[in-house]
């Protein structure tokens, strides 16, 4: 079957990686999956011209607003993908929110990565919850084997003359939602009290006007990095040789470097909102703070103490290995689609 994927495509975005991971599933089912940048369509017309361009019979969209909307009456059947901002941000504007409504009931399935997605899109479209599903993130890492760690510390301008040195990684796009900036005072302060330690902000300017002040405060703050986005593989490597995973995020959905770390057997630190509670279990998978104050606290006891690094590691392995399996997310989606095909609703 040949199928339109629509999704926001902006590089080494987390929406990016799990459109490809999911154009794969389906292709290995023998699909051909035409996946496309959702940004790139003007509105539905445009779309209805790839259709016809195409030679599409079934499509897939990621983000029920920014994807899902352009599918609506396009005469072939579809199904959807909760992004996280549609969720978390999209739905408290009218107009947004009764857009997605619409596109849910003309759906033929909805997938959401956690329990609590579900419960979240179902007080919003109860009319919906039978097309649910649920289907965690799948994760691989492949870490470059020759990425050169101390070549990137030189760039990133930390001193390694005292010896060794704490980094701490924040990945994620340069826009508010992200919230770089929540940790990066306090952080200062800390760098100050002790010179090893390191937090480094490695992402894509998504929002150029956001992007200005990311980086005027970063240059005034001691100890705190801002790099630019770099490929899947140097980025692996770079968590694998980081001390800790950082996430600031105001909202997420289900974060994948969250989980890409748990899987390169790296400490999450992530601030305490719905999607990253779902992942990381308190002192079990990971750390969570809720304020500046509590991040450094947590942060000194990650440095201070190994044993308690060693046992989140492990915990956070173990459950990546149990959950997010990306065979299970394969079988979940082929199956889906294959309720395209047949014209039927599982």
């Amino acid at each position: 079957m040949r199928l339109l994927f629509l999704a926001v495509l902006r590089p080494h975005t987390g929406n990016a990686v799990t459109a490809r991971r999911v154009r794969d599933h389906l292709e290995a089912a023998g699909h051909v999956c035409v996946l496309k940048d959702a940004s790139d369509c003007d509105g539905p017309s445009q779309v209805a011209q790839l259709i016809r361009a195409e030679a599409v019979e079934a499509a897939l969209a990621l983000h029920l607003y920014r994807a899902g909307r352009l599918l609506r009456g396009q005469g072939i059947p579809f199904g959807v993908i909760f992004g996280g901002t549609d969720l978390n941000e999209d739905v408290n504007q009218g107009e947004k929110k009764r857009a997605m409504g619409q596109v849910l009931e003309e759906a033929r399935f909805a997938v959401a990565f956690t329990e609590a997605m579900k419960g979240a899109a179902c007080l919003q479209w109860p009319h919906a919850e039978h097309k649910i599903h649920v289907q965690s993130q799948g994760i691989t890492t492949v870490p470059n084997a020759a990425f050169d760690w101390n070549a990137f510390l030189q760039r990133a301008e930390i001193d390694r003359s005292a010896g060794r040195v704490h980094v701490f990684l924040l990945i994620c796009g340069l826009r508010h939602v992200k919230d770089p900036l929540y940790l990066v005072d306090a952080f200062a302060e800390w760098h100050q009290e002790e010179p090893s330690v390191y937090m480094v902000i490695i992402g894509p300017e998504v929002d150029p006007v956001f992007t200005r002040e990311v980086k005027a405060r970063v240059q005034r703050a001691t100890g705190v990095r801002l790099l630019p986005e770099m490929p899947q593989g140097d980025l692996h490597a770079v968590v694998r040789n980081c001390s800790a995973l950082v996430n600031s995020s105001v909202s997420e959905g289900m974060s994948a470097a969250i989980l890409e770390a748990m899987d390169l057997e790296v400490p999450v630190l992530a601030r305490n909102i719905p999607g990253n509670a779902a992942v990381v279990t308190h002192e079990v998978t990971g750390l969570l703070f809720s304020d500046p104050q509590e991040f450094v606290q947590l942060a000194k006891r990650l440095v201070s103490d190994p044993a308690l690094g060693k046992e989140i590691v492990a915990n956070g392995r173990e459950y990546v290995n149990a959950h997010h399996s990306w065979r299970v997310e394969r079988h979940t989606y082929q199956h889906l689609v294959r309720t395209l095909e047949e014209g039927t609703e599982d």
